[in-house]
């Protein structure tokens, strides 16, 4: 009982890993180097996104300020989901569209990142962050899965894991985003 699912769920996860593997390098490279730009310049990154990619975001946050392998000195990132009287209060008084927007207007400024997570790619609240953050010279980046969606027009630099699945777009976006933390991690010489 439960072995087909096992196996399907196994095989596809892997079918998808092996598609990031062949077509995500050059994007990863560009990302990583955002990231590091960015650290480097003195800015910090804003991660945000809902439902599992809220959990995504605060886990890279907390993996950057903590620690992911190694200690070391933190650095500076913020996941923008935490706060729940800043979700709420922003969703109850401007809508829940803004509540990431509202939240960059206050805490980003230019050298920083704004990197949202939608599997979708359609969130409207990520897409209004990313408007904030472009009209405030903010750099902005993103994963996402395979489109059709709009977060490729909100980007400069994005990863889009190639599957329509939320699971596995999720499995994809945790793994990378640990493989961009470990990689800032080395770039900066913190391991």
């Amino acid at each position: 009982m439960g072995g087909d699912l096992f196996e399907r769920e196994l095989a596809e996860h892997l079918a998808v890993a092996e598609a990031v593997r062949g077509g995500l390098a050059a994007p990863f490279a560009s990302m990583r180097a955002l990231w590091l730009s960015t650290v480097q310049g003195g800015g910090k990154i804003l991660f945000f996104g809902n439902g599992g990619s809220a959990g995504d975001a605060q886990h890279l946050a907390t993996e950057l300020t903590i620690r992911y392998s190694r200690d070391r000195k933190p650095i500076a990132a913020i996941a923008l989901t935490t706060d729940s009287s800043a979700l709420t209060a922003g969703g109850n008084d401007l809508g829940f569209e803004r509540v990431f927007a509202r939240q960059l207007e206050a805490l980003g400024r230019k050298g920083d990142l704004a990197f949202g997570i939608s599997t979708s790619g359609r969130s409207p609240n990520v897409l209004a962050a990313f408007t904030m953050a472009r009209s405030l010279g903010i750099a902005t980046a993103g994963l996402t899965g395979a489109g059709p969606h709009r977060l490729a027009d909100y980007c400069d630099q994005i990863l889009a894991v190639p599957s329509t699945v939320t699971a596995r777009i999720q499995e994809m976006h945790i793994t990378l985003g640990q493989m961009l933390c470990a990689a800032l991690e080395q770039d900066l010489g913190l391991v």
